[in-house]
């Protein structure tokens, strides 16, 4: 390819690969073989990067956190130093990392807590669609207004889980004891009892004295166990969430059992009022030996106790995994959903996450989109699977999960997410794509470009400057390099720049950045030709899938946007990409209709989204966009019936109308 005036990143690096297929360059990346591996995702609930002991707490001096478990599997599996969450904050955190879609583009933002999560393909779904049997244990909290299932618009067994346990409202989770009041409580809605769900049953009434750490871990064993004997060939996808280390900060009822795996430790004995074996003694009441009589803080001794018993847990499902012989066609992540809390819910108390360094070196705790608050402990343990003894530096951030899991399935990863998978870093085999780390929240916004993280903590206009900081040489944010050199003066429009083309506006969480004009790249005008790059696929799929990574069977250049190059076969897909010469700065709605199924992006943004239940209507989206020149794809997939594909666009001066060919500009090959 022919020198372009733009560095290949952001958006101009997605284009890559599309015109690498153009000119025969495309890499052939196999997916996973016949048997797909179980997948574990456990979530914890604000536990601070500087928490666990091989990340850091180790390095402190004074009583530290004890993480033995946890040291051991991240030790054996591969460590993500630099894993970001894409809020400081659960809900659009945990929606983020169930969708696949980064903060620009989730309809869960800022403070949306309990808002029903987008009915379209997800990190359960999609893996349910494929063959797993798919669970959810824990916290939720995305489930919409009501006060059952039948009325939760969200609720997971509407969103691909097959089995949910747990807490759905996001408020339950503040409390450790379903079933007891804790007078404790700083307020009545901290003092009371809460709802746990099994599907469509409300089953706390049964919950006596069962911490919930304990509670989830317990169901999760007797899960694996009788899905492991009774499905032996079928994978499974669990979503552990706890509600643990956050808010309340409540002790257990008694020391860990002796033992773990199969015949130790938590057990699940399902009788009610005596529901798991650590439903005895006295709720609130069991502090770890670790941190008793050293001079911690009542508080002190309950945060480092919760953590510990979080470790003991993930210890014992680990060994649940080595009695059942099936660890080595198990992949188990291990994260948090943001950085360490303040809060404690005792009366008269509040919590300060200096007492442990929670935060390790960096600046900010939750709530603060600084490292402290985004940067989140991450280790991928699978032996066999995922590469011991191995730390990553590489960025991600929770929307990579869904492509990753996705890959490990064997299965295409859905074209509408934002994530690439991280199999190629976990596994150490393959090229690992580069992916996009977003960070909204409120007037918070950050991004990492070029291996610098940009943040603007009060982005009450675009024209604020980002702080840039080099997070690896400098990890306490202290030294602010914008426009401390001509090269990061340029770095610092790129920024703004960027934010502008990888997000989609929601009315329900404006910003004030949402009315600028999305600027075009700098392009030299002799490296582009008029047509459009188009490669053929052939496949079945359940989705419009992101051809990256997969062989086409044809590549080639037309006029214009049509099916001419679609091949003969009834299952088949093709990829439009190139640039669009955009005439005048204004509002552009694009519209497309198919049989079958389309996506259409600009830049990084997800302009249409026509797949999930999509039945060939014509669908739309509305970008506001600078003149010049703005890269494209648009993906298009086959179903039953005729192949049909039209796609229009209207703006400044513009009718309603198919695409003209001047408009239409790809990379020369020549």
């Amino acid at each position: 390819m022919k020198k372009r005036s733009l560095a290949l990143s952001g958006s101009a690096r997605f284009m890559v690969a599309a015109f690498a297929a153009c000119l025969n360059l495309a890499a052939t990346f196999p997916l996973a073989g016949a048997e797909k591996p179980n997948i574990i995702f456990i979530l914890t609930d604000d536990l601070g990067y500087g928490d666990v002991g091989v990340l850091f707490q180790k390095q402190r001096e004074g009583v530290q956190v004890q993480t033995p478990e946890l040291d051991e599997m991240a030790g054996a599996g591969t460590i993500l130093n630099r894993h970001y969450c894409p809020a400081p904050i659960c809900a659009p955190s945990r929606a983020s990392l169930i969708t696949g879609m980064h903060q620009g583009h989730t309809n869960v933002r800022n403070m949306q807590f309990d808002k029903a999560i987008e009915d379209n393909w997800n990190f359960a779904n999609t893996l349910q669609k494929v063959g797993y049997h798919t669970i959810h244990l824990g916290k939720y909290g995305l489930q919409g207004w009501g006060h059952t299932p039948e009325k939760w618009a969200g609720y997971p067994t509407k969103r691909g889980f097959d089995y949910f346990y747990g807490y759905v409202r996001h408020v339950d989770g503040h409390q450790h004891y379903p079933a007891n009041e804790w007078a404790l409580g700083d307020n009545k809605s901290h003092q009371g009892k809460k709802q746990v769900w099994e599907n469509n049953e409300e089953v706390s009434a049964g919950l006596d004295k069962c911490y919930t750490t304990d509670l989830w871990t317990a169901k999760a064993k007797q899960l694996i166990i009788s899905e492991t004997r009774e499905n032996p060939g079928r994978p499974f996808f669990m979503f552990l969430s706890y509600d643990t280390p956050h808010a309340a900060l409540q002790l257990p009822t008694v020391a860990y059992p002796v033992g773990k795996g199969v015949k130790g430790g938590i057990q699940w004995l399902g009788k009610p009022g005596k529901m798991i074996n650590t439903a005895e003694g006295t709720i609130d009441h069991y502090r770890d030996p670790h941190y008793t009589g050293k001079g911690l803080t009542d508080l002190a001794e309950r945060f480092a106790t919760s953590i510990t018993r979080i470790d003991h847990c993930v210890g014992d499902l680990l060994q649940t995994l080595r009695d059942l012989k099936i660890d080595r066609k198990t992949i188990v992540v291990f994260s948090s959903d943001n950085g360490p809390h303040r809060e404690s819910y005792l009366k008269g108390k509040r919590w300060s996450p200096t007492v442990f360094e929670s935060a390790g070196n960096f600046k900010g705790s939750k709530g603060s989109s600084h490292e402290g608050g985004l940067r989140v402990p991450t280790f991928a343990w699978g032996p066999s699977i995922i590469k011991g003894g191995q730390k990553s530096d590489r960025p991600s951030q929770f929307h990579d999960w869904m492509a990753t899991f996705c890959d490990y399935a064997g299965v295409e990863t859905p074209a509408r997410i934002d994530g690439v998978s991280l199999r190629p870093t976990l596994s150490q085999k393959g090229r690992q794509r580069d992916g996009v780390v977003y960070v909204e929240f409120n007037n918070q916004q950050g991004l990492y470009l070029d291996g610098y993280k940009g943040l603007r903590l009060k982005a009450t206009d675009h024209s604020v400057d980002f702080e840039i900081y080099d997070t690896i040489k400098d990890e306490p944010e202290a030294r602010n390099l914008a426009g401390s050199s001509d090269k990061f003066k340029r770095l610092q429009q790129r920024m703004k720049d960027e934010v502008l083309r990888l997000r989609m506006p929601n009315r329900h969480a404006k910003k004030a950045y949402d009315d600028e004009f999305v600027p075009g790249l700098d392009l030299d005008a002799g490296i582009l030709r008029k047509g459009v790059c188009v490669q053929s696929y052939l496949g079945k799929w359940n989705w419009v899938p992101d051809f990256t990574g997969m062989t086409a069977k044809d590549s080639s250049f037309t006029e214009t946007i049509n099916l001419d190059p679609l091949p003969a076969q009834d299952d088949a897909g093709l990829l439009f990409s190139g640039y669009l010469r955009i005439p005048e700065a204004g509002d552009w709605t694009f519209e497309g209709e198919a049989t079958g199924g389309l996506i259409f992006k600009i830049h990084n943004k997800l302009v249409i989204d026509g797949d999930y239940q999509y039945e060939g209507a014509p669908i739309s989206g509305t970008v506001r966009l600078a003149k010049g020149i703005h890269p494209y794809r648009l993906y298009y997939r086959t179903s039953s019936g005729k192949p049909e594909l039209k796609f229009k666009w209207q703006g400044p001066n513009t009718e309603l109308e198919a695409l003209p060919a001047t408009a239409l500009l790809a990379e020369d090959s020549q």
